[in-house]
């Protein structure tokens, strides 16, 4: 069953996941921005494409958590 905040199934490719290959892209300070940016766009958008505000209030707590774990 796929989890689509914490692990959505079209994210995952050959054995990697998305955000693991941009992490490795990006470098610490470029990865830290990117989680930033997601984090505002779920917030931001939130309840209005698919009408589901908590899954995108998740979304944007998921990529605010990486962002905060990647700045320790």
């Amino acid at each position: 069953m796929s989890d689509a905040v914490n692990k959505p199934a079209h994210y995952q490719g050959e054995g990697v996941e998305c955000i693991d290959a941009i992490r490795a892209a990006l470098g610490q300070d470029g990865f830290i921005a990117y989680c930033r940016g997601n984090a505002i766009k779920y917030a931001w958008r939130a309840g209005k494409k698919h009408g589901d505000v908590w899954e995108d209030m998740s979304k944007a707590a998921v990529y605010a958590g990486w962002a905060a774990e990647a700045s320790k």
